[in-house]
């Protein structure tokens, strides 16, 4: 998939929208050859995605050994509203707490109290981390009102084609 048309799907309004939320699954190769799905907290820079874990965190290995990974974004009302996302990640080894991982937090309610008890126990229990940045390197919205996925789109097709006949 060629950049524009990566940029074109992640510009969209639904995407903008699912790229400001805080949790994505990240979908993986393990060590052992399985896939692996796990969700994680995120942050969109404007060209790539950002997840924070620790430094001792299994998937590291298995992300160095194999740096592909699918991320999906998605609602839970009706209709979803759901981003898909292929990409490849970078890991990134961190000093301290990268200020990504304190953004992840931002759609949940917390008194400002909260914030700060759970910032300071982040704080305390992290040393270091590791980002994982990834870079899309392909793209595609569902919003069931203009995209669909693509074998019901497959399905509509024919149909259409039949009745047109």
């Amino acid at each position: 998939m060629h950049q524009n048309a990566i940029d074109e799907v992640l510009n969209r309004p639904y995407s903008r929208e699912l790229l400001a939320r805080d949790l994505t699954r990240l979908a993986y190769t393990a060590l052992d050859g399985t896939p692996r799905v796990v969700p994680i907290g995120f942050t969109w820079n404007g060209s790539r995605i950002v997840l924070c874990t620790s430094t001792n965190a299994p998937k590291l290995a298995a992300l160095r050994r194999n740096p592909a990974v699918a991320l999906t974004v998605d609602t839970e009302v009706h209709p979803p509203k759901v981003l898909l996302i292929r990409g490849t990640a970078e890991l990134d080894v961190v000093e301290g707490i990268p200020e990504e991982y304190l953004q992840f937090n931002g759609t949940y309610e917390m008194t400002p109290e909260q914030r700060v008890e759970w910032e300071a126990g982040v704080r305390s229990l992290y040393d270091g981390m590791v980002r994982i940045v990834v870079t899309p390197t392909w793209a595609k919205l569902i919003d069931f009102e203009t995209t669909l996925p693509s074998a019901v789109e497959e399905l509509v097709r024919r149909r259409d084609e039949r009745q047109s006949v």
